[in-house]
């Protein structure tokens, strides 16, 4: 499904019922945003892991414009900013009220910037293994040169750089880079979800490059402004977003709650499937 807004298509799915069964009535379950990261990814990574959250929630898929099944349109537009805004027309077109916002690394940077800026349109927020400012990427370049592989390093050169120039690039950088996204990293499995992602280079180029947007953002000022319940998770053992900028936005969200994940790196859907939807659910029905 795709919906017109704001001068672009926004792609979107939605997995499971938003009004069940209770007795003589029916109930309405909260709505959930399963907001992807990238840039340069779509949400399908999601799928079928998140299938688990329908046990308690409906849950909203939907691709950042210029990536994925969305339209691409004016490319200057592909931008942390414009993320928030598409994010908050699209509850908004749904029809939504406030939603429960699940926000995977890049993606939980549009979630923290979302519901700083909207905070009545967030009922509760699960920022995953993600960061508040640019920061991560010259930590993230220090782990790599402790942790990495030379053909790792040679090809995290092409993300430092904005030196993407097709899609089989890459998706070939995820094939390399698996086994540091991934403790229980496995190549076969790995494959289908790369064979099914539409990745696009562009939309990475534009924010990791010397001067991408993702080098300048930062949200800390903001932080304090979020007035939802908020769940932070973390991978012990996370590469690009270590659990430093996890404590970090813990800290500068009043009444957060952190949890850090031992032996598990960035991908807590492949590390930490049970205990992810878990946590998740578990404290969206406890506040």
């Amino acid at each position: 499904m795709r919906a017109p807004l704001r001068g672009t298509e926004i792609f979107f799915d939605i997995d499971g019922p938003g009004w069940v069964p209770d007795g003589a009535a029916l109930r309405q379950r909260p709505v959930a945003f399963a907001i992807h990261g990238g840039p340069g990814g779509d949400h399908s990574g999601f799928k079928p892991g998140y299938g688990g959250l329908t046990r308690a929630m409906q849950v909203v898929y939907f691709d950042h414009r210029g990536q994925g099944r969305s339209g691409r349109g004016d490319p200057t537009r592909w931008t942390l900013d414009e993320a928030v805004e598409d994010m908050e027309a699209l509850r908004q077109y749904l029809g939504c009220g406030p939603i429960v916002s699940i926000g995977t690394s890049y993606g939980g940077m549009v979630a923290l910037a979302h519901a700083a800026r909207y905070p009545a349109a967030v009922s509760h927020l699960i920022a995953v293994v993600t960061a508040s400012h640019g920061g991560f990427i010259p930590r993230a370049q220090q782990i790599l040169a402790e942790r990495g592989s030379p053909a790792q390093q040679a090809l995290c050169a092409k993300v430092w750089e904005g030196g993407f120039e097709s899609e089989a690039e890459l998706k070939d950088y995820f094939r390399v880079m698996g086994p540091l996204y991934a403790v229980r990293h496995d190549p076969a499995a790995a494959e289908a979800g790369i064979a099914r992602t539409i990745h696009s280079p562009e939309a990475l180029n534009l924010a990791f490059k010397p001067d991408g947007f993702l080098r300048r953002f930062d949200l800390r000022p903001e932080l304090s402004r979020i007035t939802a319940p908020t769940l932070v998770l973390a991978g012990a053992r996370d590469w690009i977003c270590p659990p430093e900028f996890a404590e970090e936005i813990h800290r500068l969200i009043p009444g957060s709650r952190l949890v850090v994940i031992e032996n598990a790196s960035h991908s807590l859907r492949v590390d930490a499937p049970e205990r992810l939807i878990a946590e998740i659910i578990a404290f969206t029905e406890g506040n």
